[in-house]
């Protein structure tokens, strides 16, 4: 390679830093064609996608309960819900591939171990009351995260998020819902529905990542416009949020620190319990082992249809090529005969 090759390849690549720092700086879309830094492409890969394994694995707690849903209504809400959450991962997948890696390496990554996904769903769900509780705090604390990724500098994320947010606002008001009349029921089953918030209050607080201090990506992702808002803000907001909700219901959240504060206008919660945090990442969790388990078995199971959807795609690419090269024949015969009737013409009018 010359040295005038190697000056112009890093002009090229100056140029197109400078684009896409402006496209940044603007606060627009960067679009799969666009030129990006490869650190930039590497941290959204890791964050859709582990994004995407998430609703995925997320789909085993609620799924165990559709049999055991106390009425028909509840069966299908419950179960439209897990089909909601497939359909997320379905859309997040998507998204990851635009960046360059394809969807059988991202499984792959998680089947593995070599990617995570939320610490909240390595947590059982032991009763009813635990599907209400999964889906106001645990919905509701994807839905403050996420409404922001709305406006992600990724063009198909934050397209992707739009729809998800939607559907995960009536996933949060179904858990809602659940709670309300459990918490106005009978004593037992009040009881049953604090038990539920007393387990998933922290989880779910631990949802938005590590504190700011401590979370390595989070900050090289706001100044991407990947991120709106740090890991503390958003669990300052949900915190701010969920407490009347709380109280409407009539239960109590598991905190006796968590009390208002007039001079900072929001409320003060207690430390959050981050050795267990990071032991549920690293896999030491109640139910790490379970969920990747039936995750591999459903990989495994679900092999005939991979093999299918592959055979049928390669028929149809086969049929398409050699209706091409059949037309492409055809207009070559056609051109041939043009050619030779042409020919004739012009004999028997020189022949004239």
């Amino acid at each position: 390679m010359t040295e005038q090759t190697t000056t112009a390849d890093q002009a090229a690549t100056t140029a197109e830093q400078q684009h896409f720092d402006h496209l940044i700086s603007e606060d627009s879309r960067v679009e799969p064609r666009d030129w990006m830094p490869e650190a930039y492409r590497k941290s959204l890969t890791r964050q859709v996608s582990q994004h995407a394994h998430s609703e995925i694995i997320g789909m085993q707690p609620e799924a165990n309960w559709i049999t055991r849903a106390p009425s028909l209504k509840r069966k299908a809400v419950l179960m439209a819900k897990v089909q909601d959450e497939a359909g997320h991962g379905l859309y997040l997948y998507s998204a990851a591939e635009t960046l360059g890696t394809p969807r059988s390496v991202l499984n792959e990554q998680l089947l593995s171990g070599k990617a995570k996904y939320s610490s909240i769903f390595n947590y059982p769900a032991r009763t009813w009351a635990d599907m209400g509780a999964i889906g106001w705090l645990v919905d509701g604390a994807a839905i403050c995260n996420q409404v922001p990724l709305c406006r992600a500098s990724y063009g198909p994320y934050g397209r992707a998020m739009v729809r998800i947010c939607k559907e995960e606002s009536f996933h949060q008001r179904q858990g809602w819902e659940i709670l309300y009349e459990l918490s106005h029921g009978t004593e037992a089953q009040k009881q049953m529905a604090q038990d539920a918030v007393n387990r998933f209050y922290g989880p779910a607080l631990q949802m938005f990542g590590p504190p700011d201090a401590d979370s390595p990506n989070s900050q090289q992702s706001m100044e991407w416009n990947i991120k709106r808002f740090s890991n503390d803000e958003l669990r300052q907001r949900f915190v701010d949020m969920i407490v009347p909700q709380a109280e409407a219901l009539g239960l109590t959240l598991p905190d006796p620190d968590l009390k208002w504060n007039e001079e900072r206008g929001h409320y003060d919660y207690g430390q959050l319990d981050w050795n267990e945090f990071m032991s549920v990442i690293k896999g030491s969790g109640p139910c790490n082992v379970q969920r990747m388990k039936r995750r591999r078995e459903a990989h495994a199971n679900g092999a005939w249809v991979r093999e299918a959807a592959e055979a049928y795609a390669q028929r149809q690419a086969r049929e398409a090529a050699e209706a091409a090269a059949a037309a492409s024949s055809s207009q070559e015969d056609a051109n041939e005969d043009f050619t030779v009737m042409a020919g004739r013409g012009s004999a028997e009018l020189i022949g004239a």
